[in-house]
């Protein structure tokens, strides 16, 4: 067996045995992680987490279709998308690093020299007694050439590569490929902020749309109002007061319509960007009816170590902590020797067709061991700035998943006090539908006053206007439940 052969063997053990070295420190939770509670305080019925589409359960085609739209159309998504694609891509490069690194050469060379220059490169000498550099006298014979050319040609493989003794290679490419995860979780991040604002634009614009019909058909009565107490003005029959009252309503109500019809403007073009689009085009998937269905069931919730740690920011925090840690592995190896490893096989001759005869082969290799002596502090600043990285990173999760805690226990409290509210606005709307129907049938009956019947009618427009914004108001509280809890869940049995 060739020392070359026996050296390869040599290394190639050493590689195996060393493996498993790493220096990265060992997976840890933050304190504030480790003292969370088990479960949320308004927490009533278990569930567990459930990758599913949480906006169908507004069940509402126009607004499915909305999202549809926007997941692929939307720029920040794309923009999104384009970054984990790049995370993704270095993670690759990182890697490659593992393995072998593989190159083709072919080469040609040229030389047209005088030789004299060559002896005096090499020490060339004339007969004895003969100055340095001088050549053998003339004998009258043909002239002897002054100049010589030399050619060279080669086709070779070579190859190199850096075993990874202390893991400074493969903690980098975890580290990496961490990141790229971080990335994805990013994006799913950016997946959730967009379709709430989306979610959020679109209750608006049904919030906006019924108050504008109902200011307008509130306008209508008023109007019938005004001219009611006008003619009980001139008849005597009401004070001057009371018309003003009546005609300053009148005026307050017909002014708010131009600005809830500029917000209504204002909601469908967010709307339109968030779709991709250019604002006022937006007509397909936006139709005059719209309807959505407000989910007015309580908020079943489980243990947040199985729901929290599914919102994808929170995911996203851990793998940054767990590149840290990588890291701080990939420094550390950096203080230790490397070996290298760097070879060649080919052929050559002083001609073209020399290259394609096998017989022309030649080999190389070569073992480089380099051991940093002095770095003037880099390498260990690079390690105490890993191990600070580190700890940035972690008590970033940390406050990721307290605040991911906080906002989950907001908006199951906000969720609940806006259900209970609309409820009670949905008992008063009946209340006032039926003093509308009864004023309604008095007035038809000839037994009831005018005034009472449109002041009735009125009221129940108020309280409807009420109601919208209530229904919106729900509609976000329960969006931002989706929101805190990164997605959807499937109900479990009641605790025991």
């Amino acid at each position: 067996m060739s020392r070359s052969s026996i050296l390869m063997l040599g290394l190639v053990a050493g590689t195996t045995l060393l493996a498993g070295c790493s220096f990265a420190p060992a997976a840890q939770q933050p304190e504030a992680i480790d003292a969370m509670p088990e479960r949320f305080a308004q927490a009533e019925t278990l569930a567990t987490y459930a990758p599913l589409a949480w906006w169908s359960r507004f069940d509402d085609p126009v607004l499915e279709r909305l999202v549809d739209s926007t997941l692929v159309s939307n720029l920040d998504l794309a923009e999104a998308v384009a970054r984990v694609e790049a995370a993704a891509a270095q993670a690759r490069v990182s890697r490659a690093a593992l393995f072998p690194s593989l190159n083709g050469t072919v080469s040609g060379s040229y030389q047209n020299q005088s030789l004299e220059n060559l002896a005096a490169q090499f020490g060339g000498a004339g007969p004895p007694g003969a100055p340095p550099g001088e050549g053998p006298p003339d004998d009258g014979g043909e002239d002897e050439p002054d100049r010589i050319e030399i050619e060279q040609y080669s086709a070779a493989v070579g190859l190199s590569y850096e075993l990874d003794f202390w893991g400074r290679v493969r903690n980098s490419t975890k580290a990496a490929y961490a990141d790229a995860a971080a990335a994805a979780s990013d994006l799913r991040t950016a997946q959730l902020g967009v379709i709430s604002t989306l979610v959020s634009t679109y209750f608006e614009v049904v919030d906006l749309r019924e108050r504008i019909r109902l200011t307008l058909s509130t306008v209508d009565l008023l109007a019938e109002r005004v001219e009611l107490t006008e003619d009980r003005y001139e008849r005597g029959l009401v004070t001057s007061f009371e018309l003003y009252r009546i005609l300053q309503d009148y005026r307050t109500t017909q002014a708010g319509l131009p600005q809830l019809e500029a917000d209504l403007t204002d909601a469908e073009g967010r709307l339109a960007v968030l779709v991709g689009r250019y604002a006022g085009q937006i007509d397909d998937l936006l139709p005059d009816a719209l309807d959505p269905q407000l989910p007015l069931t309580a908020v079943p919730v489980d243990q947040p170590s199985e729901i929290l740690f599914q919102r994808p920011d929170v995911r996203s925090a851990l793998l940054r902590y767990e590149a840290a840690r990588y890291r701080i592995g990939a420094a550390r190896a950096s203080l230790l020797p490397s070996l290298s490893l760097s070879g060649q096989l080919g052929t050559q001759g002083i001609s073209p067709g020399d290259v394609l005869d096998v017989g022309n082969w030649f080999s190389s290799l070569t073992g480089n061991l380099t051991a940093p002596l002095f770095q003037g502090g880099r390498l260990r600043a690079n390690l105490s700035a890993s191990e600070a990285a580190y700890a940035q990173q972690g008590a970033a999760y940390a406050r990721t998943v307290l605040t991911a805690y906080q906002e989950a226990e907001s908006a199951l409290e906000r969720h609940e006090e806006e259900r209970q509210r609309f409820e009670f606005l949905q008992s008063q709307l009946d209340e006032a539908t039926a003093q509308a129907d009864l004023q309604t049938r008095r007035y038809r009956q000839g037994v009831g006053d005018y005034t009472a019947f449109l002041d009735a009618q009125r009221n129940e427009l108020l309280v409807r206007t009420s109601l919208s914004a209530a229904g919106r108001s729900v509609a976000l509280a329960r969006l931002g439940v989706h929101r805190a809890l990164g997605g959807d869940w499937t109900d479990q049995p009641p605790f025991n």
